[in-house]
This record gives structure tokens, C-alpha cells and sequence, in this order.
């Protein structure tokens, strides 16, 4: 097949462009440049006249021809000036860089299409690194609606720009001699009344109309939505199939005496439905795969508990794996806290249990005297043998790579019941196509007695009034959070403004104590510092997000962000969840620079205005897109969407994923004649080393 070759045999393209369009943009095969969609179309069916440009325009097009080339500068800032007129103005046009090629490439005199931004300098405008083309070309690039491509910095000084992947688009659709194989069986398209695969394909680079272009859109949409639900939806019927669940028949000895003795507090209806659903789940006879979501603080880990008991009340054991140390030690205790004195042996297993604690554990471990072993991923280690795991929670599922979570099923002949909680929430759209093949449960009501966190915003220059309520809050009795921000790339600079922050509230506060945690303090120093802290010896705690998971200090009634600009929606939510834990009021208090551009205005206000973590989900995933919300790439396996985006196309997403439960109804194999096509591309696009599907 053609669209199988290499880009470097496109006319034009080469080996050294090749090498860029692999690096840059992930094109490697004429398929790839064909998948590599525009972000956006200008419509270039008009000509302007110089007279008629104003400040306002975002884009014009101008006939004429390049009176003369002028230098201007020298050194690093030279500058390429060119004088264009179409017959009654002239307007200069400006190159900065690659300035030998334009003077050998275009000559004066000689009638040209310019297209470009117009700028305006000193009263006058100009138009900088315009795009260029011969008259005669008008039918290729001035025939109404022009695609943009996403380039890169690398991709622009190899002369890669937008208008050049544009003229390879061209060029590989004069290339391709036959018609675009249909990705879709004929009994799926009538159906859908959809467009042709090679119509949209066709429209999506060079659209005729702009109805024409629409219509491409959704059928491209469509294609990539079906098979991505196509796949999650077979996956988890093969695995329904295949893999056969315990049987928990019984609601015995250990569920009782803790419902009847033990619970902290009665059951929100939301924790009762969840469980309901669980233990149906469990009684089946095929294995469970359910996300739990619920906020920080709705009662997640209460349930999971609730759940591991049922397991030791079927002679099984159970495990709990969390992301980090400091979320182990957490559950680890909270555990310990909710059993009390119940006959229920409880462990942990960490990278910090030492040789000897681990020599006791093991073999007891093997032989069923623990019932219930809490760790990080410690817990998927070769020595680490169960005598019959029969439950798995997993926490924070995001931050374990699918090949990890899969170590934990061979450690049983049947495939334990596996609980994935998260209170990360996630837009009903994400859900379906992250985790499309587990069953969800939400817990959406907090525990009785807990009052909403109030948020504010408030300006750097504000900092002495937020001093007075911190010391106001102190004097209650109360603890405060202070957290500063971590950003990879400029974490010197963190760490001294966390430093500095550290000393200014040390010497603000001389009659409190201040205590600081980040990650590059030891274990030892850090666990130190935090038990101060949760001791209440410390009133005020300063860190980076280190604290964004897993501690929890009832009477910390106060979470103040730093430079809370630089945080994303969901981390801002993850980080107030530290506070609100007690019955007391706690108030969330998000510091920023007085200089926000829209998108970041936007985000603090959301923050203020609602604590639904669904809410604040659904924003993030609109304002930022799919592929980088935080906590939903799971590892290794990133969502990648060409053309469709979770945060405007749920419909076509809900349609696709109805026509693909339809097609699996009626043919689970896709083994029926107009359904082999279906089996092949899904073949094609979802080829992996192993079917992780079937253990996620």
C-alpha cells in the first residue's frame, strides 16, 4: 500500500526533512503526514488592496509584484526589507532570518500572491515572513478556505512551516493514484449517512466548501472515536469472557463486627450505593474492574476497607497499593485507626521496609497470617507471594503503568477483584474512552458534619492582610498549609522562592513554629518534619506539592497556594482537599501575581466559584484538552486524539460508542463478512506487545 511508504520518498520531502518531520511531528509514513490534520483554516478566497488594510486584520492577501530587496542592519540584526506594491501602494516585507534563499528565490518584478499578518511600526505596516506563491498557483492557494498545520521551532528554521506542509499534503494527493481504502464496512455506513472516507480525507486538507469541510470533521471524528470505543468495548467482553471472577458469597464474621462496632460514622448513601454495587460485583462469578471516584475526603479508602473485609470473610487476602511512600504510611494508619482492636493483621511494605522487617513479613504473607498488606509498588516485587490475594485496591491509578498493575494478577491462579480509586474526577467523555472497559462508581456526597471549603483569591500585594487571618486562624488552634510550586523546568529557582518563603514566614510568625518539606530533603528529614506537623507541635507547614496526596490533618484548617497561577485546575483541587477534614471551616486561600493572561483568570475564578470536583474537571478538560490533563495519561499509554477532542465532541463520542456496543451485540467476534474489514483495522491500529486490556 502506498500510504505505507516512507516519507522520504514524497517528492521534495528527503532524507534530512524525513529525519525533522520523525523528531518534531511523529510523521514517518505517508499515513502519518495524511493524519496530520489542520488546527484551523483562513479563508484566502478574497484579495485586498494595500489601501484597505487596517489593525484589526488577523490575515490579507495581496496581488502585485516586488519592486526591490534592501539590507538593513548588521550582524544578528540584519534584516531583509522587500518593497511589494499592487499597482497604486506599496508595503514592505520583513525577513529576520533565511534571507540569502528569499533574495535567490523570488525575483523583482514579477507578479506574485503575498499572504500573511499585517503588522504595524512606526504609523506604517509591513507584513513579516509572508507566504509567497506565483500567480499562476492561485487555484492551489487562493481558492477559499487555507488549512494552518502545528509546527515547530526545529520544523520552521528547516523551512518546514504550515505552508509547506500544505504543499506536501498536495503533493502526496496527486501521489496517491487510487481511491483511499474505506475504513468503515458498508452496512456501518449507511447507517451513519456519513461521507466517504476518501471525500473526507480530501476535504479535511483541501476543503471545497465549508459544509464539505464540516462533514469531513465529523466523519474523521467519528472514525477515531468509534475504534478507540470499537477496541475498550471488545476488550472488556473478551475479558468478561475469559477471565472468570472468585465467588465472595458470604458477608461474614469481619464485615459485621466492623459495621456494628467499628464505623467511625453512618454511611453517606453514596458510600451505601457503592458498596451495594461492589459486592454485586464480587458475587458474580466474574471479576470485578470498577473505578471508584470521589472527591478527597468523600469516604474512598472507608469503602475499600469495607470491601477487603468481605474478601477475609472468603478466606482471602487483599492488598492496597498507592503511588508513594507518604500515601502507604497514610492508608497504612488509617487502616489501623478503623480496625482498632478487630483480630485483622494489617502490614506494610515500602522501598524503606528494611532486610529484616521484610524476612518476617514475607513467609507470613505466603502462609495467610496477613490479611490485609498495604505498600507502594514494593508490592509487585517477585518475593513478594500471597497465599490467595483475592482483592486489590489501587490508588491513584494514573501513576502506575499498566505493565506494573499487571505483576499483581499473576500472583494468583484466578485473577483477584481489582478496586481502582482516584480523586482525581473525571469528565463523564475522558471516563468513557480512559476507562471505558471498568465499571464506575461515584461517590458524590461528603461525610455529615463536613462544611464546603471557602476559596479566595487574592493579589501578592494583599500578603499583610493575608498574614492577619493566618494569625487569627492560628490563634483558634488551627494549622496552615503553605504550598509553593514545583516546575521541572525552572526548580532551582522553586526551591530558593520556597527558601525564601520558608524565612519570611519564620520571621513573620516568630511565636508559632514553621516547619518546611520538600523532595529534596532525605526520608528521615522529611518524615520528621511532617510529624511535627501532624503532631500539631508545628502550626505552620511550608512545602511544595509533595503534600498534594496522602496527608491527612484534621485540624489544618487553612491551604494557602503560592504563585497559584502556575498550578493547573486539578492540582489546585487535589491541594485544597489537604484541608476541610475536620468539622471546623477551613478556607483555601490562592496568592497570585497581578499579571494573569485569560485562560489563567479563568481558572482561579472556577476555583472560587464551585469545590465540585466534577465541575472543575469538566472546565479543566475544556480548557486545556485531553492530552494533558493531570492524572488521566495513563502511563505509557497517553490519549492521543488526531482530530476529535473530549471537550466539544461527547455527542459524536456518545453516537460512536452506540454504534460500536450495536456491531458487538450482533457480532462480539467480528467475524461476520462486513465486520472483517472492523477486525482488521482494529488489528492494525491497537497492535501491542501484550493485551494489557485484559489486566487494566
Amino acid at each position: 500500500m502506498i500510504e505505507n511508504q516512507e516519507i522520504k520518498y514524497l517528492p521534495g520531502v528527503g532524507p534530512k526533512k524525513a529525519e525533522i518531520l520523525k523528531k518534531e511531528a511523529n510523521i514517518v509514513f505517508f499515513s502519518d503526514l495524511m493524519y496530520y490534520f489542520p488546527y484551523k483554516y483562513v479563508d484566502r478566497s478574497r484579495f485586498w488592496t494595500i489601501s484597505e488594510i487596517d489593525g484589526e486584520m488577523p490575515y490579507i492577501q495581496l496581488k502585485g509584484k516586488i519592486l526591490f530587496f534592501d539590507y538593513v542592519g548588521e550582524g544578528r540584526k540584519k534584516r531583509l526589507i522587500a518593497k511589494f506594491t499592487d499597482g497604486k501602494n506599496t508595503i514592505d516585507l520583513l525577513w529576520f532570518n533565511g534571507l540569502k534563499y528569499i533574495t535567490e528565490k523570488y525575483k523583482t518584478n514579477t507578479e506574485y500572491i503575498i499572504f500573511g499578518k499585517p503588522s504595524e511600526f512606526n504609523g506604517e505596516y509591513n507584513i513579516v515572513h509572508p507566504d509567497i506563491d506565483p500567480i499562476e498557483n492561485a487555484s492551489q492557494v487562493a481558492n477559499g478556505l487555507t488549512p494552518f498545520y502545528n509546527t515547530t521551532e526545529v520544523m520552521k528554521k528547516a523551512f518546514i512551516n504550515s505552508r509547506a506542509i500544505q504543499n506536501m499534503q498536495f503533493t502526496l494527493q496527486a501521489h496517491l493514484k487510487e481511491p483511499l481504502s474505506e475504513t468503515l464496512p458498508s452496512n456501518i455506513l449507511s447507517q451513519v449517512k456519513m461521507m466517504s472516507f476518501q471525500e473526507a480525507m480530501k476535504n479535511i486538507h483541501f476543503p471545497e466548501t465549508t459544509e464539505k469541510l464540516q462533514k469531513a470533521q465529523i466523519r474523521l471524528k467519528f472514525d477515531e472515536l468509534f475504534y478507540i470505543q470499537l477496541n475498550i468495548l471488545q476488550t472488556a467482553t473478551l475479558r468478561r469472557k475469559k477471565l472468570k471472577g472468585l465467588v465472595f458469597s458470604r458477608v461474614g464474621e469481619a464485615f459485621n463486627t466492623f459495621y456494628k462496632e467499628y464505623l467511625p460514622f453512618e454511611l453517606t448513601n453514596a458510600q451505601k450505593r457503592v458498596l451495594r454495587e461492589i459486592r454485586a460485583d464480587m458475587g458474580s462469578g466474574r471479576q470485578m474492574n470498577r473505578l471508584l471516584q470521589g472527591d478527597v475526603g468523600s469516604g474512598k479508602t472507608l469503602v475499600a476497607l469495607m470491601s477487603m473485609l468481605l474478601a477475609k470473610d472468603n478466606g482471602f487476602q487483599a492488598c492496597m497499593m498507592a503511588p508513594t511512600e507518604i500515601l502507604a504510611n497514610q492508608h497504612y494508619t488509617t487502616l489501623k485507626e478503623f480496625l482498632k482492636d478487630m483480630n485483622i493483621r494489617v502490614e506494610l511494605l515500602t522501598g524503606s521496609t528494611t532486610q529484616k522487617q521484610r524476612n518476617r513479613l514475607l513467609p507470613e504473607l505466603a502462609t495467610g497470617e496477613i490479611d490485609i498488606l498495604v505498600g507502594t509498588h514494593a508490592l509487585i516485587e517477585n518475593t513478594v507471594i500471597f497465599k490467595s490475594l483475592g482483592f486489590a485496591v489501587i490508588d491513584e491509578q494514573h501513576r502506575f503503568g499498566v505493565e506494573q498493575r499487571s505483576k499483581l494478577w499473576v500472583k494468583n491462579a484466578v485473577a483477584p477483584h481489582v478496586l481502582i480509586m482516584t480523586a482525581t474526577p473525571i469528565p463523564r467523555t475522558l471516563a468513557m474512552t480512559l476507562y471505558g472497559d471498568l465499571d464506575v462508581s461515584v461517590i458524590d456526597e461528603l461525610p455529615p458534619g463536613r462544611k464546603p471549603i471557602k476559596t479566595v483569591h487574592r493579589y501578592d500585594t494583599k500578603r499583610a492582610e493575608v498574614f492577619r487571618f493566618l494569625r487569627s486562624e492560628i490563634s483558634k488552634g488551627r494549622q496552615v498549609y503553605v504550598v509553593y510550586p514545583l516546575i521541572q523546568e525552572s526548580e532551582n529557582s522553586d526551591y530558593k522562592n520556597l527558601e525564601e518563603g520558608y524565612e519570611v514566614f519564620c520571621k513573620v510568625f516568630p511565636e508559632y513554629r514553621v516547619c518546611m518539606v520538600h523532595g529534596r530533603m532525605k526520608a528521615k528529614e522529611k518524615e520528621a518534619a511532617m510529624q511535627l506537623f501532624v503532631s500539631g507541635q508545628a502550626q505552620i507547614l511550608v512545602a511544595t506539592t509533595v503534600i498534594e496526596v496522602g496527608v491527612n490533618v484534621p485540624n489544618a484548617s487553612v491551604m494557602v497556594i503560592e504563585s497559584a497561577e502556575r498550578f493547573g485546575l486539578s492540582q489546585l483541587h487535589q491541594l485544597r482537599g489537604r484541608v476541610g477534614r475536620g468539622a471546623d471551616q477551613s478556607y483555601c486561600i490562592l496568592v497570585s501575581s497581578f499579571k494573569l493572561n485569560h485562560t489563567t483568570r479563568k481558572r482561579l475564578e472556577i476555583m472560587v466559584s464551585t469545590t465540585d470536583g466534577f465541575k472543575i474537571a469538566e472546565a479543566d478538560l475544556e480548557l486545556r484538552g485531553a492530552g494533558d490533563i493531570e492524572g488521566t495519561q495513563q502511563s505509557g499509554e497517553g490519549l492521543f486524539l488526531k482530530i476529535a477532542s473530549l471537550a466539544t465532541d461527547g455527542n459524536i463520542l456518545q453516537y460512536a460508542r452506540n454504534i460500536a456496543e450495536k456491531t458487538l451485540d450482533d457480532d462480539p467476534d467480528l467475524i461476520k463478512p462486513p465486520n472483517r474489514l472492523l477486525k482488521e483495522r482494529l488489528a492494525e491500529l491497537f497492535r501491542r506487545k501484550m493485551n494489557w486490556g485484559l489486566i487494566s
